[in-house]
């Protein structure tokens, strides 16, 4: 009975998840069931790794669903600094987006979430580099504070702290921080300010969760000797619904699209080994917990709750789940007078949830607009219905920030009958914008800046509007929280929701986030300025430094209505010299200065966000030659490469696979393909000919990084070419150049060394490391104490045409404004006249 149960609560938080994450949960009894279980275990799990996407699905799963304890995941990174395959968005976009992908997941495998401050700043090769640029103090007092929070009986690493070198810089540092740690967080002395807010934690014991990876492969793990590890059998199968935990699991792990994992379930057997690291060995090796008490005896008065909540499972009615609740509001009103805070505040969330559900008791506060400015006054429809013959009072609604508590009456809340309320509340002017509070504060490269304590590690969004429904149960007042939601109705969809957001009276936005300006001439620069409220007037301004020349000075606006767009256009004149500048979009209304650009994030797999930055572009006066050819563009895993290419002057049209035929290329001078479209478009494999061919008859095909691994094709070029997993990570190494006549450093702009400057997050990745001979290598550089790699920039001559491979990071450096990025890239699109293929050899 107990594995159905667990199993359909989990089917029921994938299908709820799946549909729409913001709407509520309504749960059916057999879930209930399952979450009053689950109130009687009172043991935690802490798992720690690097990056969304490390952490062991299946170990988290089963934790907490089949062994019910309280089970967290700590992400050091929210992997800003990984590829996206569902769109353009990088760096802090990107992190924004993968955090949402791992609560997601989270709602599906029943942990919980958190984070570090440390900025996943690109793969990093050794721990040395990786804690030399996060700030290793804060990112361990970061780790502490997690443990002091979250008070784990149990931490697990996902990997190896002992073996530097071998992985990405940041998961082994992740594990060694978390080593660091054990001994640490029971000492007073060690970060004491946090002591302000939490209480020293002694962890009973660390595991290194093992597995083939770390041996190479499954053969070498499969003969080790295990009889030392900690053996978990995760390999569940509930037959009530006929799911494994794997195939849990792995729904999980598919939140992770934006890095293509999604994952296929598994059944049958399966083990979960770990190796420990600190504390006692456990007598009963397939027990994490053995000899901790995880009942509620380890809570001073705790026997007597764990009684009761026995005897409510032992008594539960499927048919009428509110039958247990005059026990459970007992059992509430027990855990109120408790001593131990920790567990008193996770405990009484939980049993309120329960009772909510226990009695079909809906509440819900609900925005009449999904936008709202501060200092406003929001209408809000409340909604109250209590689903049992319990008889129920609302005796008052508490709204938050203000923390106001207004009720004229009242309400008894009959049986089924719903009760439909009006509220106001009057925003405080105060109240901060909606938007991630990890990027409010100026970053560096290696970490965010989040100045209140409190913050740290939470994993979303700070939503401050909330309703507080306080509901009168068996003569006990239950206050229960609702977040204020906006919803409406889809056609297609059906009911949606989102969140209420609070943004600025005003956001404008500089369309263009990079500038060019080639020569001396004049562009026209169009601002979008976009109202927050009703009746919004002022004056826009674009701020250069003086050198630059900008026209009018300000431009006055008026927007009626909340929502209203409208692009206004400044003429800029650039100084004669190259320069770097960033330009600002001001709006000034009644003296005060508003300079945010909102971003709007938006897929169906994880909730909508706004993203609040400053409203800015760079703008870039550099000696850029160009030539005026025609660029088809075909997208891979996604880019904004095509942007950068159209600011140089090029004439780009994106080319759908399908469009690939002579006739159709017969338009263009130059083909270049997108990002990892070697690993995304499948129907890439069945156009290499005619992309051959239109090499051969005289033109250019420019083919930016892929990975090694899922190649649609083995044939990417037309010649023998591997890619291997070389990369050069220090943006700044050193640059020799191995053909420094051939075309490409000369014409129609002479590269220099200096164009390698200001690379942001790493020069290159999955460079080719053989290569026929028809191919000449045009750079060199490489990590410090590495061997050269010479694979970045691979030029071939075929036919009357060229085919270029470069694993060089374009993707990165042109949405940055790295000038010399742009000056290589266009003599890559520049080359002409080959001269003849050499015979094919593979040169190793």
């Amino acid at each position: 009975m107990r594995k159905t149960q667990i199993q359909a609560f989990l089917v029921f938080l994938i299908s709820l998840q799946i549909s729409f994450a913001q709407q509520p949960q309504k749960p059916n009894s057999v879930e209930i069931y399952n979450q009053i279980r689950k109130l009687n275990f009172l043991g935690s799990v802490l798992y720690i790794a690097a990056h969304p996407d490390d952490e062991n699905t299946r170990l988290i799963s089963y934790l907490s669903n089949e062994v019910n304890a309280r089970t967290g995941y700590l992400s050091l990174t929210r992997g800003d600094g990984g590829q996206n395959l569902i769109g353009s968005q990088l760096r802090e976009l990107l992190g924004v987006i993968r955090t949402q992908e791992l609560i997601e997941a989270r709602k599906i495998d029943g942990g919980e979430q958190f984070f570090s401050r440390a900025n996943d700043f690109g793969y990093s090769k050794n721990p040395d580099e990786t804690l030399k640029i996060w700030d290793k103090d804060k990112v361990l007092a970061d780790v502490i504070w997690t443990i002091r929070k979250f008070q784990p009986d149990v931490i697990i690493n996902r990997f190896d702290h002992r073996s530097p070198g071998t992985t990405h810089g940041h998961h082994t540092s992740s594990a060694m921080l978390s080593v660091e740690s054990f001994d640490l967080t029971n000492n007073t002395k060690i970060y004491p300010e946090q002591l302000k807010y939490v209480t020293p934690w002694q962890v009973k014991r660390q595991f290194f969760n093992t597995s083939w990876w770390f041996y190479g492969s499954q053969e070498k793990f499969d003969a080790a000797n295990k009889s030392k590890f900690t053996t978990l059998q995760t390999g569940v199968y509930y037959s009530g619904i006929g799911k494994s935990n794997q195939e849990i699991a792995a729904l999980s792990r598919s939140r992770h699209q934006s890095q293509g994992f999604g994952s296929t379930g598994s059944r049958g057997d399966e083990s979960e080994y770990l190796e420990l690291i600190n504390g006692e060995t456990p007598q009963n090796r397939n027990d994490l917990f053995d000899g901790i008490d995880t009942s509620w005896n380890r809570v001073k008065n705790g026997k007597s709750i764990g009684e009761l909540i026995s005897k409510i499972i032992a008594n539960y009615n499927f048919s009428n789940p509110s039958a247990s609740i005059p026990d459970l509001v007992k059992a509430y009103s027990m855990i109120q007078d408790l001593e131990d805070t920790h567990w008193k505040d996770i405990k009484s969330d939980a049993i309120k949830n329960i009772i909510a559900s226990s009695s079909g008791l809906y509440l819900e506060a609900v925005a009449e607009e999904q936008e709202a400015t501060p200092g406003n006054t929001i209408k809000l429809n409340l909604e109250a219905i209590n689903r049992c013959s319990i008889e129920m009072q609302l005796t008052g609604l508490t709204s938050l920030p203000d923390n106001i508590t207004t009720i004229k009456k009242s309400f008894i809340l009959k049986n089924n009958i719903d009760q439909r309320l009006k509220l106001e509340i009057q925003l405080p002017d105060t109240i901060e914008y909606t938007q991630p509070y990890w990027l409010k504060e100026k970053a560096s490269v290696g970490m965010y800046t989040v100045s209140n304590q409190e913050n740290i590690g939470l994993p979303d969004i700070i939503r401050e509007v909330k309703v507080i429904f306080n509901v009168r149960i068996n003569g006990v007042d239950i206050p229960f929280e609702r977040t204020v939601v906006y919803k409406y109705n889809d056609g297609v969809k059906g009911e949606m929701y989102n969140f209420l957001d609070i943004v600025p009276e005003v956001t404008s936005s500089i369309l263009e986030k990079v500038l060019i300006f080639k020569d001396n001439k004049s562009k026209m620069i169009p601002v979008k300025v976009r109202a927050g409220k009703d009746a919004v007037k002022g004056n826009l301004q674009l701020e250069l430094p003086k050198n630059w020349i900008v026209s009018p000075k300000q431009i006055p606006f008026s927007l009626d209505k909340k929502g209203m767009e409208q692009t206004f256009y400044f003429e800029v004149i650039p100084p004669s010299n190259p320069e770097e500048a960033i330009a600002k979009s001001i709006v000034i209304i009644d003296d005060q200065r508003f300079d945010k650009d909102e971003t709007i994030i938006d897929f169906g797999h994880i909730t909508k966000q706004m993203v609040l930055k400053p409203a800015e572009s760079k703008f870039l006066k550099i000696d850029l030659k160009t030539t005026g050819d025609t660029i088809g563009y075909v997208m891979g895993a996604g880019d904004e490469v095509p942007e950068s290419l159209a600011q140089m002057g090029y004439k780009v049209i994106i080319l759908k696979p399908e469009e690939i035929t002579p006739e159709k290329l017969d338009s263009f001078n130059v083909v270049i393909t997108g990002i990892r479209a070697y690993n995304t478009v499948n129907a890439l494999a069945n156009k290499q000919s005619i992309l051959f061919d239109f090499v051969k008859r005289g033109k250019t095909m420019i083919v930016q990084y892929n990975t090694n691994g899922k190649l649609i094709t083995d044939k990417i070029a037309p010649y023998p070419l591997k890619i291997s997993n070389d990369r050069v990570t220090e943006e700044n190494a050193k640059i020799t150049f191995l053909a420094p006549n051939h075309p490409v450093l000369n014409t129609p702009n002479k590269i220099s060394t200096k164009d390698f400057e200001g690379w942001t997050q790493e020069q290159g990745l999955y460079y080719p490391d053989q290569y026929d001979r028809a191919f000449t290598p045009i750079i060199s550089s490489h990590d410090k104490g590495e061997s050269s790699k010479d694979g970045a920039l691979l030029i071939a001559p075929y036919g009357k045409g060229y085919y270029i491979y470069t694993g060089l990071s374009f993707f990165r450096e042109l949405p940055e404004g790295v000038s010399g990025a742009y000056r290589l890239l266009s003599n890559i699109i520049s080359l002409k006249q080959p001269i003849e293929a050499p015979k094919q050899e593979l040169k190793p």
